[in-house]
């Protein structure tokens, strides 16, 4: 008999993209890493009457949710119609320490949690297929056509190079280093850099397509120095590809200040990550100490959040 008197927890990563934003657009490779320093925990209790959500945007009937929470409604919806469950007495509560609109996959890290606290809930085991599956229907009504890697990268441990249209390929984090996260305040603006790229591609294809494949090579230079264990590479390739997104105009003023902030406190290197025009930059430490001091540094300098995971043992 499943005992449905103990509350189930589900939980999932943030994700940051390492390499290749923008020119994975154009068929360029991307690697995005897994971020546990960011996360979503779901919580599923058992209550009497409709099913109850308790979020940071709302607290109420799961049923009577604003609309920008239809994608939550969905997955929980489906979730419970796979395990032929009845959509009743229970209470979802969503706490997460993932900012929204940064690039960190918050969307779909809070279906992955959901997912798995609604199967751990009911006591059924849950497949890796499954989970994205179910997961992905949130993200077609948050994003219209995700590629997935999204909810592959907040599910999973390994990170994944990734080439638009092909399979995922994960690969082993073989680094001993320290990879900061800094929030600019700023929500990012992929949707405008993407366009504005495309434009500069109709005005000038020669320039920005030499720019793109650029990025490409890059984030191939970095496969490569990740597995071969070497962030002093690795961060100098950081460096190149933001200089690089810069000359494509998909950075600002802030993010440019906080990447040169954590170069002067002795980053390996630095770069934006994500969509640019704001969320968040990226910066990586050989050490513990370093990663502390480039990280407070950012926050001087005006990052309003940091957050720092270890990539490798030390």
């Amino acid at each position: 008999m499943l005992n449905l008197n103990q509350p189930a927890l589900g939980k999932a990563n943030g994700k940051i993209i390492l390499m290749g934003e923008h020119s994975v657009v154009y068929g360029e490779p991307a690697i995005a890493i897994p971020f546990p320093a960011t996360h979503i925990h779901a919580t599923i209790t058992p209550i009497e009457g409709l099913v109850q959500l308790d979020c940071v945007y709302y607290q109420g009937d799961l049923a009577s949710a604003p609309q920008h929470l239809e994608n939550l409604i969905a997955v929980v919806e489906s979730t419970v119609n796979e395990l032929k469950q009845e959509l009743t007495n229970f209470k979802l509560t969503i706490e997460s320490t993932i900012p929204v609109e940064r690039g960190m996959g918050s969307s779909a890290a809070v279906a992955i949690a959901t997912v798995r606290a609604v199967f751990n809930y009911f006591s059924v085991p849950l497949t890796d297929e499954k989970l994205l599956t179910l997961a992905n229907i949130s993200e077609t009504i948050a994003h219209g056509n995700p590629s997935g890697l999204d909810a592959a990268m907040t599910s999973g441990r390994h990170p994944l190079y990734y080439i638009k249209g092909k399979p995922f390929v994960p690969f082993n984090l073989s680094l001993s280093a320290y990879l900061i996260v800094a929030d600019t305040g700023l929500k990012g603006q992929t949707r405008d850099a993407v366009a504005s790229i495309a434009q500069l591609n109709k005005e000038n294809t020669e320039t920005t397509m030499d720019a793109i494949h650029h990025l490409g090579d890059l984030a191939r230079q970095a496969k490569f120095a990740i597995e071969s264990a070497n962030p002093v590479t690795l961060g100098l390739v950081m460096n190149d590809a933001h200089e690089t997104l810069s000359s494509l105009g998909v950075s600002n003023e802030r993010l440019n200040h906080l990447v040169s902030t954590a170069r002067t406190n002795e980053a390996l290197g630095a770069k934006l990550t994500g969509g640019g025009r704001g969320g968040c930059m990226i910066a990586l430490a050989a050490d513990k100490d370093t990663a502390a001091r480039i990280s407070n540094a950012l926050v001087d300098a005006g990052a309003v959040n940091t957050w720092t995971h270890q990539l490798g043992d030390e």
